[in-house]
């Protein structure tokens, strides 16, 4: 790895996202062309399957249980928005669980691209997929670390499992941060591509639940104190690769490389229950 252009990678800002940004500015790069929203993006895949969770779930990585943050007996909370619990396997549906059924979607967005149409103000599925390709964007083994369970500043607030990087600027001489891989990617990602509906999608994080209503502030208490004692487990394992062995979007063993260690990429989605390319 080239150090010193991690390292000038890691310090360069877009300037759209928060905190960076201090001013109230439109989240696209340029609203006036932006004509039609989406929710296409790239990004990491996070899914796993549980028996607690959809059947129809596929599991993109094992490095970590999110299970293990959720509150799926409702002890602490009391109530969520209709689509429940989006790590941890997803929504089961009936009788296991009354809220929309869904499958595991648990990711970090890392460019939001909105649409696959430049008319649109987006950007072809095809152009993506050419400049990852070619080599002019590189992609690192991605080994990450989960750093905190938050919620955000919603009302009702969402609960995130964040990934950021620690410490927030490299130190030299020094290994670089946790979560480098991230920001890394996600700066070469804006410097490459330029289209009306880019998007950065601030912290990286992978939204657990919408709509979170605690039983009491004590239950508040509670539950992240259960994730931060999770989260101290995790970090004492340090950070972990995605995936050890390579799968497509449907979670099927792919044919092996020569290059088969290097498994934990980039996935394009569609939205966030459906990956078109890894």
């Amino acid at each position: 790895t080239n150090l010193p252009l991690v390292a000038d990678t890691l310090s360069y800002c877009c300037g759209s996202c928060s905190p960076c940004n201090l001013k109230k500015m439109p989240p696209v790069l340029d609203p006036t062309k932006s004509k039609v929203d989406g929710l296409a993006f790239l990004g990491l895949s996070l899914s796993r399957r549980s028996e607690q969770g959809h059947p129809d779930s596929i599991t993109h990585q094992t490095a970590f249980d999110f299970n293990e943050v959720i509150d799926r007996d409702y002890t602490h909370v009391f109530s969520t928005n209709d689509d429940g619990w989006l790590v941890g396997g997803g929504e089961p549906g009936p009788p296991k669980s009354y809220k929309l059924p869904a499958k595991d979607s648990a990711h970090v967005e890392i460019m939001r691209i909105g649409t696959f149409n430049p008319e649109w103000g987006g950007l072809a599925k095809e152009d993506i997929i050419k400049a990852i390709e070619s080599g002019n964007i590189l992609i690192p083994q991605i080994e990450v670390l989960p750093t905190a369970v938050v919620a955000n500043q919603d009302k009702p607030p969402e609960l995130e499992i964040r990934f950021d990087m620690v410490p927030k600027i490299p130190v030299e001489g020094e290994p670089l941060p946790i979560n480098w891989q991230l920001r890394f990617i996600h700066n070469q990602l804006f410097k490459y591509f330029q289209f009306p509906s880019r998007f950065c999608p601030g912290a990286f994080h992978s939204t657990i639940v919408r709509k979170a209503e605690f039983r009491s502030k004590q239950d508040e208490k509670q539950y992240f104190d259960k994730c931060q004692a999770v989260i101290n487990k995790w970090s004492l394992e340090g950070p972990k690769p995605l995936n050890t062995n390579a799968l497509d979007e449907k979670g099927r063993p792919l044919k092996q490389s020569s290059d088969a260690q290097y498994n934990s990429g980039l996935w394009l989605f569609v939205d966030r229950e459906n990956i078109d390319h890894y």
